[in-house]
């Protein structure tokens, strides 16, 4: 980061969907964002406050956050001193191979109730699987770790789903709109547009989308757009070609909302160090 007093170090593992941020910040402001993995952060200095679930929450040195996928956020310092932190992205598909490995059979994918759980014990696993990562561990320590990591997850923070049942007619509704968003994420889509496409009306479907998925469908565009560039950056591709292919006006657009979203710029994010065995 460019801030005074601000950094980052970002690693992605070439294999699998795991990726791993340290980073400091004292002025940055994550936007509202959301990930398609699990998320699991440590705070490691000073405080931290965001929004999830319809309330606010702080994360104090020491304690853990766990964000289920799509599980929108945001972030900053809390107070003037900022704060420094490590988190680790994990696919969905390392959560139910790791668990499925523990267990010795399928089992379902976990929901993590708490955004933030004061435990010493998931600390100190995420640091250690943390540490390993960006140190460039052997795969069969990295795997180690992360079972580890997962498992006591799982068991001291994993909870069944709860909450209200999703009304059908308006689950649909979102999930219509949302196929419309994804097949055509990188050109210009109107409210009338997700009307006409689900036979409703745009305030219907604004509202069945933010119930369903917890953004307005044209954040929603722009996380679909800034997931896609994040894949296409894997590839080596450079961030002005990147921004052009998924939708952004310009690199300097692309920038300032992959900036506000991930801590990184979309450059610092392809030259990440990655695990090449």
């Amino acid at each position: 980061m460019t801030g005074t007093g601000e950094w980052t170090s970002y690693w992605r593992s070439a294999e699998m969907p795991l990726e791993a941020m340290h980073a400091s910040f004292l002025h940055h402001r994550y936007h509202r964002h959301s990930h398609e993995t699990y998320s699991f952060g440590v705070t490691e200095h000073g405080a931290q406050t965001f929004n999830c679930r319809g309330a606010g929450h702080t994360s104090a040195a020491g304690m853990v956050m766990a964000f289920n996928p799509d599980e929108v956020h945001d972030g900053h310092a809390t107070d003037e001193q900022g704060f420094t932190y490590r988190i680790v992205h994990i696919g969905q598909e390392l959560i139910a191979d790791a668990l499925a490995d523990i267990a010795g059979r399928p089992v379902g994918l976990p929901l993590f109730a708490a955004p933030v759980i004061n435990s010493p014990v998931l600390a100190t696993r995420l640091r250690r699987l943390h540490t390993a990562l960006l140190q460039g561990a052997d795969p069969l320590e990295r795997d180690e770790l992360l079972s580890s990591a997962v498992a006591a997850l799982v068991r001291l923070a994993a909870r069944p789903p709860s909450g209200p049942p999703t009304i059908l007619g308006a689950a649909h509704l979102a999930a219509t709109a949302r196929e419309l968003i994804h097949d055509h994420y990188a050109e210009p889509i109107s409210a009338d547009d997700l009307a006409a496409w689900t036979g409703s009306s745009r305030y219907a479907v604004y509202r069945a989308f933010r119930t369903a998925y917890g953004l307005a469908p044209s954040e929603y565009q722009r996380q679909v757009r800034l997931r896609t560039a994040r894949r296409l950056l894997t590839l080596g591709r450079p961030a002005a070609r990147v921004a052009n292919e998924v939708g952004f006006t310009d690199q300097a657009h692309l920038t300032r909302w992959f900036t506000r979203s991930y801590g990184v710029t979309p450059t610092q994010y392809r030259r990440a160090h990655t695990d090449s065995s």
